[in-house]
């Protein structure tokens, strides 16, 4: 069977231009470029604020778009302003509902993709698979069942999870093929399923993220050493080790410049304001990441070391492309620690201690260090990350498919 149109399933989508979203816009666009029909299934813009873009507040429950030639299909979700682990599983419902009823707006398909989270994304992929006898790629952007324990969103493994796990294998099961983002997750996901499986993992582009051409952004002006945290501020994130390293730091020599949103802002926030050498803003429009990322001295990310096997934090690659080192706290089996440390990209560490700062202090010991670092971060990502090399090797994939 030749594929011709496709059903792109995934809760985030453009406008979103950050994390699952960006990605899933991304690979839309390279299916599109390649003469695909893709009709995409998605959710109203919230990601990362937790609330639904201004722009669609005025919206009809569903709706259609077009974006360059790509038709959308949107139903306005239930988006809770604290994202509990039970008001998450109310949003994952409602928005299961809504695309179930969008589903039938599509008259062909050859392929459907589904895109995880949410896990549900792969129920609504085998009901327009059987409609149509049509292949299901499902592609894991996160386990995030694993991760609901492991962060600790979930309480313990009781009878509500074992159900979830349950379900989550059978649908697996579903597909012609599943696809992860990293070494460690794919070796999770074959415990998941016995279809084939795929390595595909994010990636970066060397023209959105350059520091030969990116120019100083407001945000990072200081004549401090600046170190910089950019991403959700969410569960993952370890952020009491965050503030025990804000309190530890030389205040007259760093400024710690945090950029994000998501569920745990308002209370980051509230701590923040205490702390003199501690900003936060807002993110920042895509065309300004290059710029935000690129003006740092040093980046850092904090994970909690419990969460394992579950995430490849795409916001590693952009750290890597600017150039710049990177602090990095992390599980001691995570596959991005063999990164960091393979590439010489920085300084990985597996809890906060004294070290992270004696970490800091050598990576800031002289201009050439700084350099060396930064110029190794970005050759290795660039070399094995390419947007234009995976998404070629996603295009001869879909053509064994």
């Amino acid at each position: 069977m030749k594929i011709k149109d496709i059903t792109f399933i995934s809760v985030n989508y453009a406008p979103e231009d950050t994390a699952i979203g960006l990605y899933s816009t991304q690979w839309v666009d390279a299916l599109k470029k390649a003469g695909y029909n893709v009709t995409v299934v998605t959710a109203f813009p919230y990601y990362p604020k937790w609330e639904i873009a201004e722009a669609y507040k005025q919206k009809k429950t569903f709706l259609k778009e077009d974006r360059n030639g790509t038709t959308i299909l949107r139903y306005k979700q239930f988006v809770p302003k604290n994202p509990t682990f039970l008001k998450r599983i109310l949003h994952l419902i409602d928005f299961t509902i809504g695309s179930f009823f969008n589903l039938f707006k599509i008259k062909k398909c050859d392929l459907v993709i589904s895109v995880v989270p949410f896990t549900s994304s792969v129920f609504l992929g085998y009901i327009q698979k059987k409609r149509f006898k049509a292949k299901l790629w499902v592609h894991i952007q996160d386990f995030e069942f694993d991760i609901a324990l492991q962060a600790g969103v979930g309480k313990s493994k009781n009878s509500l999870f074992s159900l979830l796990f349950t379900l989550e294998k059978w649908l697996l099961s579903k597909a012609n093929l599943t696809s992860t983002i990293s070494h460690s997750m794919l070796s999770r996901l074959s415990e998941k399923t016995n279809s084939e499986t795929y390595f595909f993992p994010n990636w970066i582009d060397d023209v959105s993220i350059n520091p030969a051409k990116s120019k100083t952004h407001p945000y990072l002006k200081s004549d401090k050493i600046k170190i910089l945290y950019s991403g959700n501020m969410g569960d993952k994130q370890d952020w009491e080790a965050f503030f025990k390293f804000c309190k530890d730091l030389n205040q007259s020599k760093y400024e710690i410049v945090v950029v994000g949103d998501g569920a745990k802002k308002e209370s980051i926030c509230n701590k923040v304001k205490y702390l003199s050498n501690v900003n936060y803003y807002p993110p920042v429009p895509f065309e300004e990441l290059s710029d935000l990322l690129c003006s740092a001295d040093v980046h850092i990310l904090f994970q909690k070391p419990e969460v394992i096997d579950t995430v490849m934090p795409s916001k590693v690659l952009g750290m890597m492309a600017s150039g710049k080192p990177s602090i990095i706290i992390g599980n001691e089996g995570s596959e991005f620690k063999s990164i960091v440390e393979i590439s010489g990209a920085g300084m990985y560490f597996t809890e906060y201690s004294e070290a992270v700062l004696r970490g800091l202090e050598t990576l800031n010991s002289d201009e050439y260090s700084v350099k060396d670092h930064g110029a190794k971060a970005r050759n290795y990502v660039l070399e094995n990350f390419s947007k234009e090399k995976i998404l070629s090797s996603m295009l001869e994939k879909l053509n064994d498919i």
